[in-house]
């Protein structure tokens, strides 16, 4: 047998042996985490539409985005994310909302109004603030004509 082939096959074997540990260990964070992970995306959706039953897509973006600026983990910022999400579910839509969030397939628009976004509310590009936007490109998406 050729070095080569047996280089890769030792490669391969490696890397095999690689991805089994990693699923391995993602399947063991998941029953110690999994619950809790999903419990608390559960409350703060629920504990945005609360929040958006008495305001309006502005004061729910703005919650977020203050939210956002403290928060402390990245599992924090997922569910304040969550938050959002429910939020503009239940509030009030805001007149002029949308104007200006591009449509969900333009990604060059997306990433430079997301950018553009995350520095006007002052959050951090490398806390994951594009997710939150995503939120708000979503919502708009959806209701187009409420908020426009």
């Amino acid at each position: 047998m050729p070095r080569w082939v047996k280089v890769l096959l030792i490669v391969g074997a490696v890397l095999t042996l690689l991805c089994a540990v990693a699923a391995g260990l993602s399947v063991y964070w998941w029953r110690q985490h999994g619950r809790g992970l999903v419990e608390g995306g559960q409350e703060a959706f629920r504990e945005g539409r609360e929040f958006g039953g008495r305001a309006n897509s502005q004061e729910c973006l703005a919650e977020a985005a203050g939210r956002h600026r403290r928060a402390a983990s990245l599992v924090e910022v997922f569910r304040i994310n969550l938050f959002l999400r429910g939020c503009l579910e239940a509030c009030t839509p805001t007149p002029g909302f949308c104007d200006g969030v591009p449509g969900q397939l333009e990604f060059v628009k997306t990433a430079e109004w997301g950018h553009e976004q995350c520095r006007r509310h002052g959050l951090s590009a490398e806390r994951q603030c594009g997710q939150l936007f995503a939120q708000v490109q979503q919502y708009c998406a959806t209701h187009a004509g409420e908020s426009r």
